[in-house]
């Protein structure tokens, strides 16, 4: 064996047993809760994560609770964590493995890997830490260390790069000690190891680390040049009637699927914003209405675009409610609507409008 690979997992694992961060995750061998807390960690941080962990858990304890809940409960239990394509293939997954693999989770990597939202890396971590299968693991934070442990000078999300990195965590995961192997790669990426400004002084494998002898740990990895993020103007009606809002349930799959929302759209070029609400309201519901005040006017930002929400008070002056774009369409009282999952934006519009 390369002895480079018994340096690397000797020092790595030393630093883990005495630096590793006290997480509630890693307090449990349950299968289910770890498989919980690796979905959820999917391009989103530890500190954002343990809040969610804890309150998902508390409305789910077990793997059949969460196959029995209904979609609306388990996007609010996941509200404000984001991706919740997440939650609903988690729940897909519970379902399946209730009746498919009678309520126990896959043990393997390749089993685990068919359930719906779980990809090579999360198939190997749960492998990994919930069973301890001999599986490696490649994440953002995994990746970052070995593009610079090894000094890898193409772009990180090439094919052929990405090919390259897990071979070699492969190659690096120690048999028997996957799980805690797997755990100590991404602690060291979130914590040492970091995209600006790594702290190599305190880095276990900085003398073996060939970026930073070269002088190139801030360089690497290589990454494509971002585009510039285009940036929304969203509008959204604050309908009212004998006390109650009218809200409407997106379509399942697609972006912020199932969660509700007050209706609106896109400001297309050309518009005003009363123009837009006004079109908007017709094409989702087949109503008209007379726009009135602004309420709230919100900025977000999603992976990959910004918006900034508008809501206005509106009053429907013609037409019936129909549902065109929305599977469900909902009078709700103010106090009601903290019962209903809604993407962050429309969230935050709430407290503007009283109680």
């Amino acid at each position: 064996m390369n002895p480079s690979i018994r340096s690397i997992r000797r020092l790595l694992l030393a630093w883990f047993d005495a630096n590793a961060r006290d997480l509630p995750w890693r307090r449990t061998r349950d299968p289910y809760r770890i498989w919980v807390s690796e979905i959820m960690l999917q391009q989103t941080r530890v500190e954002t994560v343990r809040p969610y962990y804890q309150r998902f858990l508390k409305a789910f304890p077990t793997l059949r609770k969460l196959a029995k809940a209904s979609e609306d409960d388990v996007l609010k239990a996941w509200q404000g964590l984001g991706y919740y394509s997440r939650a609903r293939n988690l729940r897909k997954a519970a379902k399946l493995i209730v009746t498919v693999h009678k309520g126990e989770l896959p043990r393997t990597a390749a089993a685990l890997a068919r359930l719906p939202g779980v990809g090579r890396y999360t198939a190997g971590a749960v492998a990994s830490i919930a069973f301890g299968q001999d599986t490696p693991i490649l994440d953002g934070n995994a990746a970052r260390v070995l593009c610079r442990l090894y000094r890898i000078k193409s772009v990180i999300t090439n094919s052929c790069t990405v090919r390259e990195l897990w071979n070699l965590a492969h190659k690096l995961v120690p048999p028997d000690e996957a799980g805690r192997f797997n755990q100590a790669l991404m602690e060291l990426g979130s914590r040492i190891c970091t995209p600006r400004n790594p702290d190599c002084p305190e880095c276990p494998l900085g003398r073996l680390c060939k970026a930073r002898a070269a002088g190139l740990e801030s360089a690497l990895p290589i990454r494509r040049a971002r585009r510039a993020v285009p940036h929304y103007d969203i509008v959204a009606a604050a309908i009212c009637r004998n006390g109650r809002y009218l809200i409407g349930k997106r379509p399942s799959e697609g972006l912020l699927g199932g969660l509700w929302e007050f209706p609106g759209g896109k400001v297309e070029t050309g518009e005003t914003h009363e123009q837009a609400l006004a079109r908007e309201l017709r094409e989702e519901l087949g109503i008209e209405a007379s726009i009135g005040d602004q309420v709230a006017s919100v900025d977000h930002a999603y992976s990959h675009f910004r918006i900034t929400l508008h809501l206005y008070r509106c009053t429907i002056t013609g037409g019936r409610v129909r549902r065109r774009y929305h599977t469900a369409v909902r009078w709700v009282s103010r106090s009601g609507l903290d019962r209903f999952a809604f993407p962050a934006a429309n969230s935050r519009c709430l407290d503007a409008l009283g109680s």
